[in-house]
């Protein structure tokens, strides 16, 4: 495969382990990523996690604002194949059509299963007990190409995004890896998605990083830990945005959804519509992610119990 040209197209650090693959085992010859991005009060300008691994192997890279509008670079690269991974941006169909062994896309889930943006934190939030990695032709639709290849892992109850990114990011690695060569040489599946079974990972809204305390504590606690560590769930007392990091499903229930029902030594007790969530790590408004247990710290129980969250 070492001769196979290759534009590769990505940006978050989950794509990170597949580009690096790429060039310990074919032709690299651009990358494509996301344009640079200011960030922190200082305004710094910071690269993406995959232009850094691009620059550190002497790689051209290529940052297109809008690549519908802005792709001629890429075809004058005269690249074997095309692979994405979580890179952004809607590829045009010409992209796709265009090298000999068109465009291949590494997707975060068990395709026809969360097509969109955010599959790690949508398969957790709905409770899935598994979810893995596609490798699938690209096609103009969002996801909907034809699978080659599938691989699964198990979501276990204490998993949270970061977990399930960390797995599924080395498992598309390998995943690839072990598929190209049936792409090389034409002997790869092609299997078309079955519409009737499929579902959206809609990227997460601000509105929905709020927690309804007026829900069932599974999902109350599905809902914590598929936001974790980004963007995190949120919920206000006092009129404080506290976010909610960390939690583990209690026993008691005898106060209204929201309500603060137990003190524990290490977390704080909070009623849903159906059981406890409890608490045991936060961000409050201002300060540093911290263990419940810290916040607790010379702060009296009974000015915490029978508070509400919003």
């Amino acid at each position: 495969m070492k001769d196979k040209k290759v534009v590769f197209m990505g940006t978050p650090e989950f794509s990170v382990p597949v580009l690096k693959m790429l060039i310990e085992n074919t032709k690299v010859v651009m990358v494509v990523t996301q344009p640079d991005s200011y960030v922190g009060r200082k305004h710094e300008l910071k690269y993406s996690p995959i232009k850094e691994i691009a620059l550190k192997y002497n790689i051209p890279v290529f940052q297109p604002e809008k690549i519908r509008n802005d792709y001629e670079k890429i075809l004058e690269c005269n690249p074997d194949i095309i692979i994405t991974c979580a890179y952004g941006q809607i590829i045009p169909s010409i992209l796709l059509d265009t090298p000999k062994y068109h465009a291949i896309n590494v997707h975060a889930s068990l395709l026809p299963k969360l097509r969109g943006g955010s599959p790690l934190h949508r398969a957790i939030m709905n409770g899935y007990d598994k979810t893995g990695i596609t490798i699938m032709y690209m096609a103009p639709g969002m996801d909907d190409g034809d699978i080659i290849t599938q691989s699964e892992i198990k979501i276990n109850d204490t998993d949270d995004v970061s977990i399930i990114h960390d797995k599924l990011s080395l498992l598309g690695r390998d995943l690839l890896l072990k598929t190209l060569p049936s792409i090389f040489n034409s002997t790869n599946k092609r299997i078309k998605q079955d519409e009737s079974e499929v579902t959206f990972a809609y990227n997460i809204k601000r509105e929905e990083e709020k927690i309804n305390f007026n829900k069932p504590v599974k999902e109350v606690y599905n809902h914590i830990r598929g936001m974790y560590p980004f963007p995190v769930s949120y919920a206000v007392l006092d009129g404080q945005i506290i976010k909610i990091c960390k939690s583990r499903i209690g026993k008691n229930n005898k106060g209204i959804p929201g309500q603060i029902i137990n003190i524990y030594k290490d977390a704080i007790g909070v009623s849903c519509i159906d059981g406890e969530i409890i608490i045991t790590k936060i961000k409050p408004s201002g300060k540093k992610e911290m263990f419940v247990s810290d916040y607790l710290n010379g702060k009296k129980k009974e000015d915490l119990l029978g508070k509400v969250f919003e």
